[in-house]
């Protein structure tokens, strides 16, 4: 068997958009849910919602059936953890708190086998070889990984070109609720100062040649970021769609009915 492509790396290299949905029930079966409903992308939250290597593993394994692909958000760029989320097979990684061009360096040779990264190999014991089934799969490996780093601090946003230079990242995604907190606006994410530096990062992120992604819940400013040159967007949170849901719901029948 051939290692399958990275259809979600090529699609961003080729420009296209793609509108994806944030998971943090951290529960196989509410991806899978999701999976079927339309949506390009799914992340895997493992940086703010409950989730851990087998949750991670089950919710892959879950979603795989279905048209849509998966990205992992790590709870931190350590390399060993890269491997390890790479290994269960994830080939899509989205890093938190990226805030320099070495830090990028550093994650990019995270995700390589030499030579022109540091990843370990260990893909007999690799669900995302399918232990060894993949016979190119050392080879092509490389190829068909794919590396999203955010960028959530005024700081960082400051480097975006330089981190968006950096061989091996394939997008950089603006993260707006770090972000206002950095800039002195906390819990306002879509306040016109924090707007402004979002549309200028997304520019730069276009002028640097790579993909510019971000979170934003609100349809029409979303709207707005997808007619700026965003790539890749999520447009919703499975928490935020049940809580919201709900309480409606219950609201229907109560006091306020």
């Amino acid at each position: 068997m051939k290692t399958p492509p990275n259809t979600f790396r090529q699609a961003l290299a080729r420009g296209e958009r793609r509108i994806g949905l944030w998971m943090g029930l951290a529960t196989p079966y509410a991806a899978e849910l999701c999976a079927g409903s339309g949506f390009d992308w799914l992340v895997i939250d493992g940086e703010h919602a409950p989730n851990d290597l087998r949750t991670m593993l089950a919710t892959l394994q879950a979603i795989a059936p279905y048209p849509v692909h998966p990205v992992v958000r790590l709870p931190h760029g350590d390399a060993a953890l890269i491997k390890q989320v790479l290994e269960i097979g994830a080939t899509t990684v989205l890093v938190p708190m990226v805030e320099s061009a070495a830090m990028a360096r550093d994650l990019a040779s995270a995700t390589r086998y030499p030579p022109q990264g540091m990843r370990g190999v260990g893909s007999g014991l690799a669900r995302s070889s399918r232990w060894n089934r993949y016979e190119d799969y050392l080879h092509a490996a490389n190829d068909t990984t794919c590396l999203l780093v955010q960028v959530e601090t005024a700081d960082a946003l400051a480097q975006v070109e330089e981190i968006a230079a950096v061989d091996g990242v394939h997008g950089v995604f603006i993260g707006p609720a770090d972000l206002a907190a950095s800039m002195g606006y906390l819990g306002q994410a879509t306040h016109p100062e924090v707007r402004k530096a979002i549309e200028d990062g997304i520019a730069r992120i276009r002028r640097a040649g790579k993909a510019a992604g971000i979170l934003c819940v609100d349809e029409t400013l979303a709207k707005h970021y997808l007619d700026l040159g965003v790539t890749f967007i999520a447009v919703g949170i499975d928490t935020t769609l049940l809580a919201n849901a709900s309480r409606a719901l219950a609201a229907k029948f109560g006091d306020k009915a």
